[in-house]
């Protein structure tokens, strides 16, 4: 059992970007329990994953309200540097970055994608995971972040992205609706 929650513990899971697509009427139950627990309590806001399998079925579940894939790091530093919040709803900037040992947004992403750090947001309770003088989260950062609705909408958002919709996974497609949502 040990050994199998040390495997575990050394795999690298792909990090997501799950973006919100459908608003909060008639929402099942289940799947808004599936939302809340993702961060997604309103439409077009936008949670980073660690895809771990319960993640996936959390997922699964809300696959018809929502859109995930792959993030990369280019997309998501302008996330963090344009759409970023701190908590008192101001905005994340470089100052608050240089103050736990980053030195850029680039910086935070690439350690975020490439599975150095394992969550951008540091937890409320208890201390914080440090590597020397760097923390290895950002400080009082909101762990959702709010977008616009695409320049351009939608093409349907009520069929799967495979179906020639909006919904469900789309893989390293993620980043251009993110560009489009920033």
């Amino acid at each position: 059992m040990m050994a199998a929650t040390a495997e575990r513990a050394k795999q690298i899971f792909p990090r997501y970007a799950v973006v919100r697509i459908r608003g909060v009427v008639n929402t099942p139950r289940d799947v808004e329990a599936a939302l809340y627990a993702l961060r997604l309590r309103r439409k077009f806001a936008m949670s980073l994953v660690v895809a771990t399998p319960n993640i996936q079925g959390m997922l699964e579940k809300a696959t018809n309200w929502i859109t995930w894939g792959e993030v990369d790091a280019d997309t998501l530093a302008e996330v963090l540097a344009k759409r970023g919040r701190i908590v008192g709803d101001k905005p994340l900037t470089l100052e608050h970055l240089k103050k736990y040992g980053w030195s850029s947004f680039e910086e935070v992403a690439l350690a975020y994608v490439s599975g150095e750090i394992d969550r951008l947001a540091c937890p409320k309770r208890g201390a914080w995971p440090r590597s020397g003088e760097r923390v290895l989260c950002i400080p009082y950062l909101k762990p959702f972040f709010r977008l616009h609705p695409p320049t351009g909408g939608f093409k349907n958002i009520k069929l799967n992205y495979a179906e020639g919709g909006d919904l469900g996974y789309r893989g390293i497609a993620i980043n251009e609706l993110l560009w489009r949502m920033i």
